[in-house]
């Protein structure tokens, strides 16, 4: 650099830095008038948009970008005070300052409250979620922004308002609803340069936490770790208000980074390890759920039309770890995501990784074996019709060698069932030849059994205990409804749901069924026909009617071997609705019209797949020849015009039961048709 310009330079540093001063000097002369103005359109605006009021006893600046607040509180109208402090210490960082960035440097807060009191409907913070007009210096939503920009501007918000450094002296925070009050003390937290170690109290003696870690807000990164100073210890708030128990001895959150990889593309990456995890609550599970160790590693692609999980992002549960792919697209489809594709691994590690307490029906199986699962799902959330279902699992060298709780080999036995009516325990039914209400299945009518399975399992002697396309409609089925309405259960799934799960009605109870359905099939224990066999001598056929024997006495008082076809399809409709049989029939003993629609559906499959060859198929399948007994036929009405004539409330009643029914059955023949196609073309349906 030559000589002038050396002088050029250091004039432009003497003139930048006298601009500054006087900067300075001017914003400092004024700075009390700003203050004063600020502080002024924050109260109007609290008071105008939220029904706030904000005191202060006093204010004003110590030192040069710190600015100190005594005596505040934070009423909202007609509320209880959401907000008491004494003394409020906040210091701005100079240089962020100079480019026009807003950052905390320091932060004391002495002697504070901040209480959440929630009374009936109304709570004091409801004005939190008041709606309000469009305020240009809140961050937009992903909706009016790309998900890359908008999570970019929410982290920047966040990492800019936690303070370098941090002291806290006697703060509480509470919640108090009508199930009582809990607080968490913070008697002293300190934290220098983002480090921090500090103690939180629950209530006043009840729990002691440990917080620890690190924060970086320049680069966006934060450890935290929580832990228990004594095992067991609850997480606050949580059982009070949703009946949920959480506790665990620590937990590690670790944010590495967040960053541009592209233009329209933000990644975040970190890790979370929970030790000793434990989890309790009834609509999960009937016991706690118990987890040694979790880890999460990997993170987040964000781009500005989806988000996914970053390639390589696993969960490992002990010695059992999955690479999932999970994305979430909005444009131009708003389409969902999800693969998995384990490779082989020890069937064993699978099962040791189940949380003790989940599935009490597997606790304590012992397995050989290597196996491998793959899974292919996506659906386009705005037309569910069009959803991708492929599953498949390795399972050949899979071995049991030994049953959990639910002993699947005892079925090849007589077994004692214990029959319920929902959750009330009915009677135990002895399912063996000793019982004279068990019919053998080589006695059973072959019109009932081809009529049941027609109804219930169309492929139940091809699948190995699941059917596919059964599944994509129950997905595609559900998303439109916006709830479960929708199942997709074969006969050995409901087999195992009346055995084993009978009563529980919990959210794990779908995926125990399916584990306990894959091994019972893959291991081969129970044949096809054994489990046919149990599936007839066990269903419920009507209140407290159990079995084919049972059924068939209570309807028509006659020997199950002796049901006709007619009284078979009649059968095989009140399967999913066994407790509405008896309304089937009119006064006369008759069947109402409305059920011949079953008749026609079913004697059309069954004609279909030829399973009607060798039968002497009466008129309308019979439907006219179905008959029931006296003593349960309603009483004959006192004006009747015509055999059909009911009350309009009754009418409507069974419209919407048999529209769908109706709904069933084309999706019935939709999904045989399929079957029936790839069977000609000699493909079978994936396990």
């Amino acid at each position: 650099m030559s000589d002038r310009q050396k002088k050029v330079l250091i004039a432009g540093v003497g003139i930048f830095i006298i601009l500054l001063g006087i900067g300075l000097a001017i914003g400092l002369s004024k700075r009390g008038v700003m203050l004063e103005r600020t502080m002024t359109k924050v109260q109007k605006k609290l008071k105008t948009d939220y029904l706030v009021d904000l005191h202060i006893g006093s204010y004003g600046f110590d030192g040069l970008t710190t600015v100190f607040l005594d005596e505040v509180t934070v009423i909202p109208a007609g509320r209880d005070t959401l907000a008491d402090i004494h003394r409020l210490v906040v210091g701005i960082r100079l240089l962020p300052l100079l480019w026009g960035e807003v950052k905390v440097g320091n932060l004391e807060v002495t002697a504070g409250k901040v209480s959440f009191v929630k009374a009936d409907s109304t709570s004091n913070y409801d004005f939190l979620f008041r709606k309000k007009e469009k305020d240009s210096t809140v961050v937009e939503k992903p909706s009016e922004k790309n998900f890359a920009t908008w999570t970019e501007k929410l982290a920047k918000e966040v990492f800019s308002k936690i303070p370098r450094n941090l002291n806290m002296k006697d703060v509480e925070v509470s919640y108090r609803d009508k199930n009582g009050v809990q607080k968490i003390r913070i008697p002293d937290a300190v934290m220098a340069r983002g480090n921090f170690e500090t103690s939180l109290f629950l209530n006043d003696h009840d729990a002691e936490w440990i917080l620890k870690g690190h924060v970086d807000g320049d680069h966006q990164q934060l450890r935290l770790e929580v832990s228990s100073k004594e095992k067991g210890t609850e997480l606050p708030f949580l059982k009070n208000k949703y009946g949920l128990s959480v506790s665990f001895d620590k937990l590690i959150f670790d944010l590495h980074h967040i960053k541009r990889r592209a233009k329209d593309l933000l990644s975040l990456e970190g890790e979370m390890a929970y030790h000793n995890l434990l989890i309790n609550h009834r609509r999960l599970s009937a016991a706690d759920i118990f987890i040694p160790q979790i880890k999460a590693e990997g993170g987040l692609d964000i781009s500005s039309d989806y988000i996914a999980l970053s390639e390589g992002s696993s969960v490992a549960v002990e010695d059992f770890r999955i690479t999932p792919h999970i994305k979430f697209s909005r444009s131009p489809k708003k389409l969902l995501e999800l693969a998995v594709h384990t490779g082989k691994f020890a069937a064993q590690d699978f099962f040791d990784a189940i949380p003790q307490g989940l599935f009490e029906s597997l606790e304590g199986i012992e397995v050989k074996g290597d196996i491998a699962y793959d899974l292919d799902f996506s659906v386009d959330l705005d037309t569910p019709d069009h959803v991708l279902f492929r599953s498949s699992i390795d399972d050949e060298a899979l071995q049991i060698v030994k049953w959990g709780k639910a002993r699947v080999d005892s079925l090849k036995f007589p077994f004692v069932y214990p029959a319920y009516d929902d959750t009330t325990f009915v009677r135990d039914i002895l399912v063996a030849p000793q019982n004279p209400n068990f019919v053998p299945l080589a006695e059973i009518p072959y019109v009932l059994k081809t009529t049941v399975r027609n109804t219930e399992d169309p492929f139940f002697y091809r699948h190995n205990g699941f059917e596919e396309e059964a599944f994509k409609l129950s997905i595609a089925t559900n998303l439109k409804e916006r709830k479960f309405k929708r199942g997709a259960s074969t006969i050995s799934m409901q087999l195992v749901k009346n055995v084993f799960l009978n009563r529980k009605k919990t959210m794990d109870r779908k995926i125990e069924e399916i584990l306990l359905v894959w091994l019972m099939e893959a291991s081969g224990e129970v044949s096809k026909d054994r489990l046919l066999e149990i599936y007839l001598n066990i269903i419920e056929w009507g209140k407290r009617v159990y079995g084919v024997s049972e059924a068939a006495r209570y309807y028509f008082d006659k020997d199950a071997r002796q049901l006709t076809l007619g009284e078979s399809l009649f059968l095989s409709s009140i399967i999913p609705r066994p407790k509405t049989g008896v309304s089937s029939f009119d006064y006369t003993g008759h069947l109402k019209p409305w059920v011949q629609r079953h008749f026609n559906t079913y004697g059309y499959i069954m004609s279909k797949v030829g399973d009607l060859n060798n039968v002497a198929v009466p008129e309308n399948y019979g439907f006219y020849e179905v008959v029931l007994q006296p003593r349960l036929r309603p009483a004959r009405p006192a004006f009747v015009d015509t055999i059909d004539t009911v009350a309009p409330d009754i009418v409507e009643y069974h419209e919407q039961v048999i529209r769908e029914m109706e709904a069933d059955e084309q999706v019935k023949k939709s999904i045989l048709d399929k079957l029936l196609h790839q069977k000609s073309d000699g493909q079978d349906s994936d396990r």
